[in-house]
């Protein structure tokens, strides 16, 4: 209920408003201003309204709030006036940029968050970043960098999106226009992930298939795809040993020579990845990838099938599918938590994955590898959050979901690490071997260590479906929420394109498809590689340092910690403000500067093969790193060319924020009109 109201001439904002809820701030735009001095009290509540609507029934006024901020303004009928409580007397017909979906339920989107951060990375790269870097003692760098660093950037995302509700290409054109080149660097990186990322699930479901058998194809030799060199993992535990010799027939001068070689010797589950899985083969390399294998692509495209029915309705859908995809993974690591628990020898896993080396804390190295496991696991930056959170109700208390979902996350990493130390060591313990030995990262620790282990267990055919269905959805989420933050950017800058979203969908799974089409290619696994090293890691650091540039020290702290305050009802406490505006920038430069000054081409070892980068690769990589990051000068430049005025004029509007437009998402319901309070109308 209005308390007090009081506009006047001379003062072009509204000065007090309250209610008996919360204060209510539409705009502080002057188009909004009476032209009038109106002074009311709390004893003639419909006078004020029949003066405040007097006052809008100026058409001209009417016509400039219509053109600035794109909707349609209507008086109503004596009728709808008689049957509205406490309005001014005019409705507003909400434009279809206005009439934004929003999740079915909150859940629906909490989980659509959890399930974009938590990904492949928190079960393939979390627990061998720890073990490397000092085990228990990584978690207080860790821990550092998530208060400092990862936390406050998630927060931010979440609150900049849920009020501009919009997508990456059009939120920096409206928080600062020189920096709108920051959200087509988005999309550039979120292109390629899409083209490597995919295809990691498609060979995830390619093991799945393959699991459905008696026996699990990798844990035997002689099979076609297999070398003299092959060895079962019986085999190394009968004979614990890394070499055997390995007999040679040769023939010099018609008489025939049996000779005794050395050999290094493959497993049966190394071979059936690198051999049967990708096809690499003698003279494959970064200048010659070979042919495409039709067994991935067939995965792919039933990956790329169940993503586009997943997101061809927008949040309506996807939010739907979470609810499958986001949960499964925690059901599926909750079993083989136990499983591995009640192995022998899991111990020594989880002793080595756990076991402190305080001496690691002096290493600079672990300091940075723990920044870039926070970043990277959280994902700020991919435009992903923004679009998420652009799709919830302006009230919704994004404050407590960002401590929610980024403290799972976490607390999944941490739990995935003894998921899989906890059978890496019961494979110690078999094989009689150091952790060192069996322990590898990323593809090698999903798709070669853990499937072996898996193989030696009691029903492993059961262990290894639930495995990579668990792998699977990880990566479809994170899948979900990357594909989203490029439609829903594309969508809110060109909103004609949304009356035609199933096509349009379509049309971009079909781009994304085609080039992951050279990762289906026998040499496809060194392009992923080079892929997963150059499309992303050092370009997104840069792009979000730019976005906390662009947002604090542009925008400003204080009209976003106004616009944050606006929604949950409080300001950001200073802790936030100190990290957003000085911390967390500085912690991103200094990520970004130490990849670029440590970068290099290691080369990829395959089957104890190191396959080098070639010339051309290099020069490629730099020019991937580019495109992305270049986007920020290049519309620098066209918004500086297409700005009129003199220099200096040019430079304030490119720093000017642009008005939010007029979003009926404060009384939103689910008809074709909408009322305005008087606060409102304000």
């Amino acid at each position: 209920m209005l308390k007090r109201f009081k506009a006047n001439k001379n003062q072009p904002e509204t000065e007090e408003i309250y209610t008996n809820t919360t204060p209510l701030r539409l705009l502080s735009d002057p188009a909004l201003t009476m032209e009038t001095d109106i002074i009311t009290t709390d004893d003639d509540e419909e006078a004020t309204n029949r003066i405040l609507a007097a006052n809008l029934n100026d058409k001209p006024k009417l016509n400039e709030l219509n053109s600035r901020h794109n909707c349609e303004v209507v008086l109503m009928s004596d009728t709808e006036r008689n049957l509205s409580e406490n309005n001014i007397g005019i409705k507003v017909k909400p434009t279809s940029h206005q009439n934004r979906d929003t999740w079915d339920k909150k859940m629906d989107f909490l989980l659509s968050v959890i399930g974009f951060a938590v990904d492949l990375g928190n079960v393939w790269r979390f627990p061998y970043i720890c073990f490397k870097n000092g085990g228990g003692a990584f978690l207080i760098p860790y821990i550092i960098m998530y208060i400092f660093g990862g936390l406050p950037l998630f927060f931010l995302e979440l609150a900049l999106g849920q009020y501009q509700r919009c997508g990456c290409l059009t939120v920096w054109r409206r928080i600062c226009p020189m920096f709108r080149g920051i959200g087509y660097g988005i999309c550039v990186i979120a292109t390629y992930t899409a083209w490597y990322y995919n295809t990691i699930m498609a060979w995830s479901l390619y093991y799945l298939v393959e699991s459905i058998q008696e026996k699990l194809p990798w844990t035997s030799c002689g099979n076609p795809w297999n070398t003299n060199s092959c060895i079962t993992l019986e085999d190394k535990i009968n004979f614990s040993r890394s070499y055997r010799p390995i007999y040679k027939t040769i023939i010099i001068n018609n008489t025939v020579l049996n000779i005794t070689v050395n050999e290094t010797l493959f497993s049966s589950t190394e071979e059936y990845f690198y051999r049967r899985v990708l096809h690499i083969t003698d003279g494959i390399d970064f200048n010659n990838v070979g042919q495409i294998e039709v067994n991935v692509v067939l995965a792919l495209i039933v990956i790329f099938t169940i993503v586009y029915f997943s997101l061809w309705k927008g949040v309506k859908s996807s939010g739907k599918a979470v609810w499958i995809t986001a949960t499964t993974p925690y059901v599926v690591l909750l079993i083989l938590l136990v499983r591995g628990a009640l192995l022998p020898g899991s111990g020594i896993g989880i002793k080595y994955y756990l076991k402190p080396n305080m001496t690691k804390l002096w290493e600079k190295t672990v300091w940075i590898d723990a920044a870039a496991q926070i970043f990277f696991s959280l994902g700020p930056g991919f435009g992903v959050l923004l679009a998420l959170s652009s799709y919830s109700k302006f009230r919704n208390n994004c404050y407590q979901d960002a401590l929610i979902t980024s403290a799972i996350n976490c607390i999944t990493s941490f739990i995935a690490g003894f998921v899989v130390f906890s059978v890496l060591g019961h494979m110690c313990w078999r094989l009689n071997k150091r952790m060192d030995d069996v322990a590898d990262q990323q593809a090698g620790l999903v798709f070669i260590a853990y499937p072996e282990a898996i193989a030696s267990l009691t029903g492993s055919v059961v262990w290894s479906i639930l495995f990579f269905i668990m792998l699977i959805s990880l990566g479809l989420d994170s899948t979900f929420g990357g594909l989203e933050a490029l439609i829903t950017g594309i969508l809110d800058e060109w909103p004609r394109l949304r009356k035609r979203r199933e096509l349009f969908v379509l049309l971009l799974i079909i781009y994304c498809f085609i080039g992951s089409l050279a990762t289906t290619t026998q040499g496809g696994f060194l392009i992923l590689n080079w892929l997963d090293k150059n499309g992303a890691p050092i370009s997104i650091l840069f792009i979000v340092f730019c976005e906390c540039v662009a947002l604090c020290w542009f925008y400003g702290i204080k009209r976003f910690s106004d616009d944050v305050e606006s929604m949950l009802g409080f300001q950001p406490p200073t802790f936030w403000k100190m990290c957003w505006t000085y911390i967390s920038p500085a912690f991103l430069l200094i990520i970004f500067l130490t990849n670029v000054i440590s970068y290099e081409t290691a080369p990829i070892t395959v089957m104890r093969k190191d396959y080098e980068f070639p010339p051309w690769s290099k020069a490629l990589a730099c020019l991937v790193v580019l495109s992305s990051i270049i986007n920020i000068p290049i519309f620098m430049i066209i918004t500086f060319l297409n700005t009129k005025g003199n220099f200096k004029e040019r430079m304030r509007q490119m720093i000017t924020p642009e008005p939010r437009p007029l979003m009926l998402d404060r009384h939103y319901d689910e008809g074709n009109a909408y009322e305005i309070t008087m606060a409102d109308a304000v």
